[in-house]
């Protein structure tokens, strides 16, 4: 049998699955994701905002598998392109395809100057109870998009996307730095902030 400190995080994305982890590990929560429940139904990402396509995809998991789940959904926002990618981020050129993706924003953006290539990545978490508690956070990363990937870290948009605290692309930074001024960072802090008495819950 299950035991209940189990929750599944909503990805099949490995990176995301060791933030959460890291963030976690103090509570004794035992992580697992969707590779590890692959009878999981399809789930359709096709809401239009962050928190619709979050609660889709938690819901999905947990009716599934009668276990608490936190879902993500994040995206870029580049305010030179009215907000996109937005929603769709991740599917913005293909399929989680971050070459094309990445592809895809530079020629959109090109002949953009820097002043102009400002941006925010966004994510919004979603974390649901077999009984229907719910929970919802939200973390932000303001920056601006460069002309040319910068690193090897990281994953996504993270070789564009330019920290000026760090004075660094994200994809330069090491997974602590990246964790202290991410969106999903932020938005796992504020999780955290609530998750006593969300994780308390019938």
């Amino acid at each position: 049998m299950t035991k209940p400190q189990t929750l599944i995080i909503a990805t099949n994305n490995a990176n995301k699955a060791r933030e959460f982890s890291a963030m976690l590990e103090p509570y004794g929560v035992t992580i697992k994701t969707l590779a590890d429940f692959p009878d999981i139904p399809e789930i359709k990402e096709n809401g239009i905002t962050f928190e619709e396509n979050a609660t889709k995809k938690v819901t999905v998991v947990v009716e599934a598998t009668g276990l608490p789940a936190i879902a993500d959904d994040s995206g870029l926002m580049v305010d030179a392109l009215h907000g996109d990618p937005g929603v769709i981020s991740a599917r913005y050129a293909g399929d989680h395809d971050d070459a094309a993706n990445n592809a895809k924003l530079l020629a959109n953006l090109g002949g953009v100057p820097d002043d102009k290539r400002t941006a925010t990545f966004h994510t919004t978490l979603v974390a649901l109870k077999p009984s229907g508690a719910k929970l919802v956070v939200n973390g932000e990363l303001p920056g601006r998009i460069l002309s040319t990937p910068r690193g090897e870290n990281g994953f996504g948009y993270d070789p564009l996307f330019w920290s000026e605290e760090f004075q660094k692309s994200l994809a330069e930074l090491t997974p602590d730095q990246k964790n202290q001024i991410s969106h999903r960072g932020a938005a796992l802090r504020q999780l955290m902030t609530k998750f006593d008495e969300w994780w308390s819950q019938a």
